[in-house]
């Protein structure tokens, strides 16, 4: 009744609450919608680990694969049915997954809101800076826009599934948390996103520590968080940065979260890295956990690329069956570490991000690896697709094997699933009852341009047209 008044007087009640909830999409043009197509079979796809040559048919039911066949060459009467996709001899491979990205601190280099917070220096401590100030004049419309930028390029690159990051301290209070939560909700049926309640400054250093731990354990009761996580190098010593994992650990245990750490970010070799002590304290707290069926992600981890042979097995041995893995952040990592001053002459860079084929290949470790940050201080280059982050891990991790690459494409797709507790998997095998999150490549290519015949040409060249699957049904972005 009041919204029929209000209509009278031209006013549109829903209208005024949509901007409220969303930001004023009208005046900023940045607003989507997307649609849901169901698919009940996909004909002529080539798949992971069968002949390039072979052609197949895969049956959809919900959201799972219920057959793979043989392509039947005879049977297309009913192609132009809306539910049957013609692949035409495009490779089909499952979804992609960032294990790792900020969703408050996305885009900033590209918002004119921060235009004044321009890189300079491009080192860590202004990177903190820059986005300090930033985080200072954080809203929920700006929050909200560069958060739909961030999720709409990452659902077109192929992601059906992510985990985010949304601090939480005493100067953004809840503002991040409340952002990445309506973008949850709205995009809930295009892409599952995760939310980690995410403690990016001191909770045992500084005035604001005890509220910072205060607000974390706050935001670990809403509905729809389901990870927390800290970052115990920025602690002003080594006794308040244990305290920080013991804390993070005892809260995940007690509200029955998944757990994130942001783990030994720096290159010095003299320095002991915290490893040791967090595998040591998930062992003491694994027995009186509430976190069943949960997992533990440790992030950049560049320290132990100074790692010998040895400590890379005492550290296999030593995680045993802990439910841990290890997510690479090359982009970033390779932007932050290792930038000699002006006085060292520039002639050498040593740098450092986790060598994950070799972790997973040589020592058995879980792994994967993820963009992290995109568009601003931290990581000024590079886009929202993890597909480009594998195929230019070619090159970082020398990794150009038939072998190799597929193991890439694993690390953003269902290795990167399977560390934060997603998918059904860890390899590209497809199979009946798996998960129908999917991706055709080169779409509408078909005997016009160069297309791509194995998963290995995928990753040396990822293409860009795609179609998207998420739980059995085409996604598709539809621009206002």
């Amino acid at each position: 009744m009041a919204a029929e008044f209000l209509k009278t007087r031209g006013i549109d009640l829903q209208g005024e609450i949509s901007k409220v909830q969303f930001g004023d999409a009208s005046s900023t043009k940045e607003s989507s919608t997307f649609t849901r197509q169901k698919v009940g079979k996909i004909q002529g796809v080539r798949l992971p680990n069968r002949e390039p040559d072979s052609r197949w048919d895969i049956s959809i039911e919900g959201k799972a694969i219920t057959s793979i066949r043989p392509h039947d060459t005879q049977n297309l009467a009913h192609a132009s049915d809306p539910e049957i996709l013609n692949a035409r001899d495009c490779f089909l491979a499952p979804s992609l997954c960032h294990p790792h990205v900020h969703l408050d601190k996305c885009f900033l280099l590209n918002d004119p809101k921060y235009a004044d917070l321009s890189i300079e220096k491009g080192n860590f401590a202004e990177a903190l800076s820059l986005t300090s100030k930033a985080k200072s004049r954080f809203s929920l419309d700006d929050l909200l826009r560069r958060g739909r930028w961030l999720i709409e390029e990452s659902i077109e690159a192929g992601v059906t599934c992510m985990r985010a990051f949304a601090e939480v301290d005493a100067m953004v209070r809840f503002k991040c948390l409340d952002a990445a939560l309506t973008l949850k909700a709205q995009y809930r049926d295009a892409c599952e996103i995760q939310i980690c309640a995410f403690a990016q400054d001191p909770v045992f250093s500084g005035e604001n520590a005890l509220d910072n731990r205060a607000l974390i354990e706050e935001a670990l009761q809403r509905d729809g968080v389901e990870v927390v996580g800290s970052t115990p190098y920025v602690e002003a010593d080594e006794t308040r940065m244990r305290k920080n994992v013991d804390w993070v650990v005892d809260v995940a245990s007690e509200y029955g979260k998944h757990l994130d750490l942001h783990l030994d970010y720096n290159l010095d070799a003299n320095k002991e890295p915290m490893i040791w002590y967090v595998i040591a304290r998930l062992h003491s707290q694994q027995s009186v956990s509430k976190r069943n069926e949960k997992t533990t992600v440790l992030g950049h981890c560049t320290r132990l690329t100074s790692f010998t042979a040895d400590q890379w097995h005492d550290l296999r041995r030593r995680i045993g069956d802990l439910p841990v893995s290890f997510v690479g952040l090359p982009t970033s990592d390779l932007f932050m570490m290792g930038k000699p001053s002006n006085e060292e002459g520039g002639g050498e860079r040593v740098r450092g991000t986790l060598q994950m084929p070799q972790m997973i290949q040589q020592y058995g470790l879980a792994g994967t690896i993820g963009i992290n940050n995109v568009g601003n201080a931290f990581t000024p280059q590079g886009s929202c697709d993890p597909l480009s982050l594998a195929s230019m891990c070619v090159g970082i991790y020398q990794a150009g094997t038939k072998t190799e690459t597929e193991l890439l494409y694993e690390c953003v797709s269902r290795r990167a699933k399977a560390a934060i507790g997603c998918g059904d998997g860890k390899n590209l095998e497809m199979h009946e009852g798996g998960e129908a999150d999917l991706i055709i490549f080169d779409v509408g290519t078909s005997g016009r341009r160069r297309g791509r015949r194995t998963l290995q040409e995928l990753v040396y060249d990822p293409p860009e047209r795609r179609i998207v699957t998420h739980e059995g049904n085409v996604v598709t972005l539809e621009n206002d």
